[in-house]
């Protein structure tokens, strides 16, 4: 086999090694570079003048070519030429050159649609002298040999279509030898200049993920995104998922502007990035997060009946706490049910709680004096009397008031247990009204004597004083007095009768 046929052969195999490289996305770009470029070549000789005559060949090269960084290529390849042309006496001699180089590649602009770039190498050139010149050469010639060659030049890419680039070029080749045209008369050295074109093909430049995110190059080029990136905008959320399953934007870490990430919403709160509120409350879930730690994905955290940004900036209640004054009223039911100021326990300003007023006495707990007595609801209370009956708003002077509830022993004046209760009512009375003075009656039935009568009443009466007295009350503006049978309220021919008639009265007399 001869070696044009052997350098042919290796040509050919070197292309498709390169064609079939299972290409892995390394690079920024692209992962790999291959193609084959064919170039017209003008010797640079002892021969070269133009008055004996010019004569082209060429020089064919295919090629493996990686990305270092965004601007600097490194290739390797291999290549098959000629370098033919006339000598002094107008004769053909030519060559056979088998290069082998690594270049650097320089492309310092940053376009879309062309690359241009320098290149600068360095190589192995074997050569063989297949038709000598018939001009003798002064200095003694090799036939054939390896040589050095620095190649450099500058030239341009074309974006044709995806992964395919026409590659335009042109420079010189320097050789270590002056044996290419098999005549020597010492320095310079043999060379060539050159310009051609080629193919470039960029593997899988447009349609790899190197960052594995779930987007191509092409498609992260287009949007802007980090095609070394995953996770351009630093969210928690890779660009693909940002893209094609949220529709979140991959170069905006919070793309509803809520105060909380993309992937902080997607991963860990679960509510939606591209709404700045979730649950439409009103407030920003950055917001509900940050600063009031209330449920981004429930209206009503604390489901009192009022949605959060009503709490937070209408009624400025606690969104946490559905009953903020701590009346016993949640706060819907306080605005939407009763009127009522839900920051304030008592909105009346009558000494009971909403809730007190509402769940326990049943009075307005909008008015101070629900039953229009002239007392208001909590003093009613307070003394125990009915907030919802004005009668008895007023201790009316001499209008007796029966203590019912209050007993005693059979035939004796010993309070029982019973009579708490009753008696606790008239000590508040007395304590919520200080200025009064008040007579305690003691009654019997018309039963026995009536001396005796009188003194189990008068009996009777005092006990009661005294128990009020020991309990507070002014002893000062209290009488006791024992009426007896006198003054019956019931007939006492009967036994329910004489019950009714065995009473202590509350007798205001000042």
């Amino acid at each position: 086999m001869s070696s044009k046929q052997l350098s042919l052969c290796a040509i050919a195999g070197l292309f498709i090694i390169l064609m079939s490289i299972p290409v892995q996305a390394q690079f920024k770009d692209y992962s790999i570079k291959y193609g084959v470029h064919i170039d017209g070549t003008l010797p640079m000789n002892e021969f070269n003048n133009w008055e004996y005559g010019v004569k082209t060949s060429y020089i064919g090269r295919a090629f493996i070519r990686a990305e270092l960084t965004d601007f600097l290529e490194w290739d390797l390849g291999v290549g098959y030429g000629e370098n033919a042309g006339l000598d002094f006496n107008h004769s053909y001699h030519k060559s056979v050159m088998f290069p082998v180089d690594t270049r650097l590649h320089l492309s310092p602009f940053n376009l879309s649609d062309w690359n241009p770039y320098l290149y600068v190498g360095v190589g192995a050139l074997y050569y063989d002298n297949k038709f000598l010149p018939t001009s003798i050469s002064p200095k003694p010639v090799k036939k054939f040999g390896w040589s050095a060659i620095i190649p450099a030049g500058l030239g341009f890419e074309l974006n044709l279509v995806q992964g395919v680039l026409l590659d335009i070029s042109g420079g010189v080749a320097y050789t270590t030898t002056d044996n290419l045209n098999y005549y020597k008369l010492g320095d310079p050295y043999d060379g060539h200049f050159n310009l051609g074109l080629g193919f470039t093909f960029a593997g899988d430049a447009g349609n790899s993920d190197n960052d594995n995110d779930g987007l191509t190059k092409s498609e992260e080029k287009q949007l802007g995104t980090n095609p070394d990136n995953p996770d351009t905008d630093n969210d928690g959320l890779t660009d693909g998922e940002e893209v094609n399953k949220i529709k979140s934007s991959p170069l905006n870490k919070d793309t509803d502007g809520d105060g909380l990430t993309d992937g902080e919403e997607v991963n860990k709160f679960h509510s939606d990035p591209l709404k700045m509120d979730t649950d439409m409350d009103g407030l920003p879930d950055g917001e509900e997060v940050n600063k009031y730690h209330t449920n981004l994905l429930i209206a009503d955290t604390d489901m009192d009946g009022l949605n959060d940004g009503e709490e937070i900036s209408t009624y400025y209640t606690d969104p946490n706490n559905k009953d903020s004054d701590r009346d016993g009223l949640t706060d819907g039911d306080e605005v939407n049910k009763y009127k009522t100021n839900p920051m304030k326990k008592d909105s009346d300003g009558d000494g009971l709680t909403d809730g007190e007023e509402v769940m326990t006495h049943h009075t307005d707990p909008l008015k101070a004096d629900t039953d229009g007595g002239s007392v208001n609801d909590g003093k009613e209370v307070a003394r125990g009397t009915n907030p919802l009956d004005p009668e008895d708003d007023v201790i009316k002077m001499k209008a007796p008031i029966v203590l019912e509830g209050v007993t005693f022993e059979v035939g004796s004046a010993v309070l029982s247990s019973e009579s708490e209760e009753t008696l606790q009512k008239a000590l508040t009375t007395l304590k919520t009204n200080p200025d009064i003075f008040v007579e305690i009656r003691g009654y019997t039935d018309n039963t026995g004597k009536r001396a005796k009568n009188i003194k189990l009443s008068q009996n009777r009466a005092e006990s009661v004083m005294n128990w009020l007295v020991n309990h507070g009350a002014d002893k000062d503006k209290i009488t006791a007095i024992g009426m007896g049978p006198d003054n019956p309220i019931a007939p006492n021919n009967t036994p329910e009768g004489r019950m009714k008639n065995r009473r202590i009265e509350f007798v205001r007399v000042k």
